[in-house]
């Protein structure tokens, strides 16, 4: 048996949500992929880090320096790594990530603003993989692009190319719980694309198809 499992934002939102979805993975060893969302709302009134970040992006698409914008998203993350006590050099990664993307070219805003969104999926993947690993668990964070989701350059609505589905049977391969950001892949020219809204989902489904999973 193996299964694939998705988590959406609201299961994602602190640390305590975090744990929970861990031990729902750890309950059971045939779930062997795990695919996260991007932090949600901690309360009714909180801003999902998807949100954090499309602030983020627009401002630097006009023109403003983004330092109040990227230093909200900066601090979501270190919340949560602080209440999982997690090593200071996971949040140091997020931030030279987060850095690295802000120093795109946003000339084209569309494929800009995808480089950045993706990042809430992505870093909360290496969070959460880290958290794992802590505890004593075997689990890797998975990078889309090294694992083989090749998208079309479609920014914002991202299909799937067809070569995507053997190069991701080998997450088969990997021990442990393999941590996959949802949302986003790549083009075949190493472009970040995300899906449309709901990608997370998506992501999921072409894994439990591309891992002859039987149970997502």
């Amino acid at each position: 048996m193996y299964k694939v499992c998705k988590f959406g934002g609201s299961s994602l939102a602190n640390a305590e949500q975090i744990r929970k979805v861990c031990d729902i993975m750890l309950s059971d060893p045939a779930r062997r992929v795990m695919i996260v969302s991007a932090p949600g709302k901690r309360t009714r009134d909180d801003i999902k880090v998807t949100d954090l970040l499309i602030a983020l992006a627009n401002a630097r698409i006009n023109g403003y320096d983004a330092a109040r914008e990227l230093q909200a998203v900066i601090d979501r993350f270190a919340s949560i790594s602080a209440e999982l006590e997690l090593p200071p050099a996971i949040l140091d990664e997020i931030e030279r990530d987060l850095q690295q993307r802000l120093c795109e070219d946003c000339s084209n805003s569309m494929r800009f603003l995808d480089a950045i969104k993706a990042a809430g999926e992505d870093n909360c993947a290496r969070l959460v993989a880290c958290y794992l690993q802590s505890i004593g668990r075997t689990a890797s964070y998975i990078h889309p692009g090294e694992a083989g989701l090749l998208l079309t350059e479609e920014y914002g609505n991202a299909q799937v190319l067809p070569e995507s589905y053997a190069s991701l049977n080998k997450l088969r391969d990997i021990p442990g719980i393999s941590v996959f950001p949802g949302f986003f892949g790549f083009t075949p020219s190493g472009r970040i694309v995300t899906f449309s809204r709901g990608g997370s989902d998506i992501t999921g489904s072409i894994l439990a198809a591309a891992t002859d999973a039987q149970v997502y």
